[in-house]
């Protein structure tokens, strides 16, 4: 007997055999020491034995896979993820893509090819956030995944509505986000302010709307 696999589980499994195939193949052309890290200014200046610079996103690949994979199994509310398990699998591998990505700026910049690795990671980084505003914005409560504060876990409409401007909010993250491309300079923090900001914004809003329903500010549905 033969066993289907949904269409996305294999997705997910060609990405992760070709990000350990692609850092087998680039091992023996690499330096014995491979540049891993970059600091804000796009200059290497952290650096790792290749056997762990070019296998260890593989590896972390395959860890959050799984995690991923798994989260759906454990979830008391289960259920709910499955409303949205479509949107949920796109992004995960969205993420793999992403780390994808990064292995081989990594393996580039080791084959001595130079660029503002900076202004590359931001339509990475612009196509992250606004796969997670699809996701957040089709997620229903759960313990895992999506804007998890107190007052979105104590409330269906809450949450509802926290994840409605959520999604939109981190969509215009990632439009923001491909700003780098243009202004590389400003990289950084056109990648790393608009999420903060963003993430901030949605715990308060979500404190303030749960308040409103226990000012009786929210009409009953039964009312």
């Amino acid at each position: 007997m033969i066993m289907h696999l949904p269409k996305s589980r294999v997705i997910i499994a060609g990405i992760l055999i070709l990000t350990f195939a692609i850092a087998i193949i680039a091992y023996p052309f690499m330096p014995d020491v491979m540049a891993s890290h970059w600091g804000f200014s796009g200059e290497a200046n952290g650096y790792m034995p290749k056997i762990w610079a070019l296998f260890l996103v593989p590896v972390i690949s395959v860890g959050l896979a799984l995690l991923f994979l798994l989260i759906p199994r454990i979830d008391p509310l289960r259920k709910n993820i499955e409303k949205f398990m479509d949107a949920y699998e796109q992004f995960i591998i969205v993420i793999l893509i992403f780390l994808l990505y990064i292995s081989l700026l990594a393996i580039l910049w080791n084959l001595r090819y130079r660029f503002d690795i900076t202004q590359l990671l931001s339509p990475a980084f612009g196509v992250l956030f606004y796969a997670c505003g699809i996701l957040i914005s089709k997620a229903k409560r759960n313990w895992f995944i999506g804007i998890r504060t107190p007052w979105t876990m104590s409330s269906d409409r809450v949450w509802d509505k926290t994840h409605a401007i959520g999604g939109k909010l981190f969509r215009l993250a990632g439009v923001l986000a491909l700003g780098g491309v243009i202004f590389p300079g400003m990289a950084w923090f056109l990648m790393l302010a608009p999420v903060l900001l963003i993430t901030g914004y949605l715990v308060v809003y979500s404190y303030l709307e749960f308040k409103k329903e226990g000012e009786g500010i929210v009409p009953s549905p039964h009312s």
